[in-house]
C-alpha cells in the first residue's frame, strides 16, 4: 500500500481528541494505515525498570493516530489539505495541494 504521509511531514488532525492540532510525524506504520505524531495523542503508559540506570513508572508517549483521521498541512491554505501527485519531466514525483498547487 503507498502512501502519502511520510517520517517528518508536518500534519494536521482532523477527527479526535485532539482535533485541529498539528505535529510532525515521528513514525509510520504502513501495515496499520497509522502514524505517530509528535505531542499529539498522549497517553500514559506503564514502563518497568529494565536496568540500573532505567527507572520505570508511569510515562506519557504519544500513541498512533489513524492515517483518514490526518491530513498533511499546507503553508499555503494554513490547514489540511487533500494531496496530488505531479511526476515532473525527468520523472520525479511530487507532492502537491489540490487547492493552491503548491509543493507540499
Amino acid at each position: 500500500m503507498s502512501l502519502k504521509i511520510k517520517k517528518g511531514d508536518k500534519v494536521q488532525v482532523l477527527a479526535g481528541k485532539d482535533k485541529g492540532k498539528t505535529g510532525k510525524v515521528l513514525r509510520v506504520l504502513s501495515l496499520k494505515s497509522r502514524v505517530v505524531v509528535e505531542g499529539l495523542n498522549i497517553v500514559k503508559k506503564h514502563f518497568r525498570r529494565r536496568s540500573e540506570q532505567e527507572t520505570g513508572g508511569i510515562k506519557e508517549v504519544p500513541a498512533a493516530i489513524a492515517i483518514s483521521n490526518i491530513a498533511l498541512f499546507c503553508s499555503g491554505c494554513g490547514k489540511g489539505a487533500k494531496v496530488g501527485i505531479n511526476v515532473l519531466e525527468n520523472k520525479e514525483k511530487i507532492r502537491i495541494c489540490k487547492k493552491c498547487q503548491q509543493q507540499i
